[in-house]
């Protein structure tokens, strides 16, 4: 086959490179360059996607003799990617760029490019699995699962899973895999991993939101509507949240209050007790199937809420609205925004965007 190396400079790009120059596959490297911010350089583990990302996956292409080139896809990343972000963070929801990433940029611009250029799939470094089912092609957990990331793949489209490539998925540990890149005199095999948003390296996340839509002084309220405290700027919230509150009535029983919901429109924010973040009910209608949809409109399945989040066994619902899914037991801390991806067993159903969560702890309860 004709495959294209997506190689972000990390160990693990690098070595699904390897791989399948290795199983002898025409091969050829390419970076994505998506931002034009040209002094941009990696701080210890935080960002991707820089300058010495670029020169790491080119000096990996050199070892493993492919072509390699960059790709400028700065302009798609910033209208799908970053302004998606600060739109849902206005709209009061809480996004995840690595999902709308995988989805918009490297399964999607990057995916039509390559077969527009003849090539018959993408390969990445990514902790997942294809299996041949009996329906067509299915997306399945790791072997490794404290490194699968099938949650963050769970928005590919069964077209784009024919034309995706995983080395990595049957490897049992991030060791191996390093230790491959040693053996194979690549530079980046003790490289540490990319954390935190690519386009935000220092973590500041709130700063950098305030940069972008600036603040506004808005009311901190309890469940009840009463004034607890006040803020600059619903944007820098999220359901969850219990640091940076600064609230300046204390609550009724003494205890911590975390933010519960995020109204942008009043610009207000809603605080109450923990336990009112279990969530019973969450429910959406942006959704995707990874290969072939289910047959039945109410099935059992598991739904994760989160990358590293433990996944939880559940009941999903297709509606006239979207999806509806109801845990067995409730989820905590879920935020509109976010993205549960359902699962049968390994395998990867698919996915949506969770507009509506209806809490286990009922006002006044």
């Amino acid at each position: 086959m004709r495959i294209l190396a997506a190689m972000s400079g990390g160990v693990d790009s690098a070595v699904a490179a390897a791989r399948a120059v290795e199983a002898g596959h025409d091969v050829v490297g390419v970076h994505l360059a998506l931002s034009r911010a040209g002094g941009t350089l990696r701080t210890g583990s935080r960002g991707c996607c820089t300058i010495e990302d670029a020169l790491d996956a080119r000096r990996a292409a050199d070892v493993l003799g492919i072509p390699f080139y960059v790709w400028d896809f700065s302009e798609r990343f910033r209208d799908d990617v970053i302004d998606d972000f600060i739109a849902e963070y206005q709209a009061g929801r809480t996004p995840n760029p690595c999902m709308r990433c995988n989805e918009k940029i490297k399964f999607a611009a990057l995916l039509e490019r390559a077969v527009e250029l003849g090539f018959d799939a993408v390969c990445t470094g990514h902790y997942a699995t294809l299996v041949d089912g009996a329906d067509g092609l299915e997306l399945h957990r790791a072997s490794d699962n404290a490194k699968d990331q099938s949650y963050v793949l769970g928005v590919l489209t069964a077209e784009q899973l024919a034309h995706t490539y995983f080395p990595l998925g049957t490897t049992p540990s991030k060791a191996l895999v390093r230790a491959e890149a040693e053996a194979r005199g690549l530079s980046v095999a003790q490289k540490p991993d990319s954390h935190d948003i690519c386009f935000i390296p220092d973590g500041d996340t709130r700063g950098w939101l305030a940069e972008k839509v600036g603040t506004a002084t808005g009311d901190i309220v309890d469940r009840s509507g009463e004034v607890v405290g006040s803020h600059e700027g619903a944007h820098a919230f999220t359901v969850g949240q219990r640091r940076g509150l600064k609230l300046g009535v204390p609550a009724a029983d003494g205890k911590p209050r975390f933010v519960l919901e995020v109204r942008p429109v009043s610009n207000t924010v809603v605080v109450g007790p923990k336990e009112a973040l279990a969530i019973a009910e969450i429910a959406g209608e942006r959704f995707s199937w990874a290969g072939a949809a289910p047959v039945d409109s109410s099935f059992d399945c598991h739904v994760q809420i989160r990358a590293h989040a433990e996944p939880v066994a559940a009941t999903a619902e297709l509606t006239d609205r979207g999806v509806r899914v109801t845990p067995e037991v409730p989820l905590d801390g879920v935020a509109p925004g976010q993205t549960a991806v359902l699962y049968i067993g390994t395998r990867v159903l698919g996915q949506f965007t969770i507009d509506t969560t209806v809490s286990a702890v009922p006002v006044g309860a």
